[in-house]
């Protein structure tokens, strides 16, 4: 059975334990999803979009 979830999924529900069960107040959450938002528009983008595929597909490894 393949399950297939999207990255903001995956992230949000670790966003959600953090705040749950780690005691991460909530404006520090919205702070670093901001600054991740903004960061997107800058010349790094690029270079994060690839860094995650890339981890993303070492993860998941190759299906040929």
């Amino acid at each position: 059975m393949n399950v297939s979830l999207p990255l903001v999924v995956v992230l949000g529900f670790f966003a959600w334990g953090a705040v749950r069960f780690l005691g991460v107040r909530t404006w520090v959450v919205v702070l670093i999803a901001l600054f991740g938002f903004w960061l997107s528009h800058t010349f790094l983008a690029p270079a994060i979009e690839s860094g995650t595929r890339s981890g993303v597909g070492v993860i998941n490894g190759s299906h040929d």
